[in-house]
């Protein structure tokens, strides 16, 4: 089993920016402690970020058949991005979308979602642990497919015979 994760623009920037809304955490920081929870639970995980648009799409088509899951912080994207979306949309897998802060609460822009209808889920204002929530909530969502197709091969094996 395969997550990736997708991080979106000036996510490179934590612990730099703007540390009281995203606080001190680096991105390499967070990605250390996903890879830790991926390897306890015997899953691959890989992580890519970029602060363009069209990387971003061709990661997400770069998922398909290669990924059981993902996970994406779109960042700014999120709120402006129907190519993302569509692309989500096109690999059909589950995707867990992550904001580090709460844009509901925050400017008006910010609370429309360009992506949310077209995710598994949202995991929002949990600051860097929303990350292992969204870790938590793939592994489970994984957990369920691998159960779902094994009572498909057993019900296909029982009517073989």
């Amino acid at each position: 089993m395969k997550i990736v994760v997708i991080q979106g623009p000036n996510l490179n920037m934590l612990g730099v920016r703007e540390q009281n809304i995203y606080g001190p955490m680096k991105l390499e920081q967070i990605h250390a402690q996903m890879k830790d929870v991926a390897t306890q639970n015997g899953v691959e995980i890989e992580f890519f970020q970029s602060n363009l648009e069209g990387e971003m799409v061709d990661k997400i088509q770069e998922c398909y058949g290669e990924a059981n899951g993902i996970i994406i912080n779109a960042a700014a994207y999120t709120h402006t991005s129907i190519a993302i979306r569509d692309a989500i949309t096109a690999v059909n897998l589950p995707t867990i979308e992550v904001h580090i802060s709460n844009i509901h609460r925050r400017e008006e822009f910010r609370k429309d979602n360009m992506i949310a209808p077209v995710c598994t889920s949202s995991v929002v204002g949990f600051g860097p642990f929303g990350y292992h929530l969204a870790m938590m909530g793939m592994l489970q969502i994984m957990s369920e497919m691998k159960a779902a197709q094994e009572m498909q091969a057993e019900q296909a094996s029982g009517e073989a015979k």
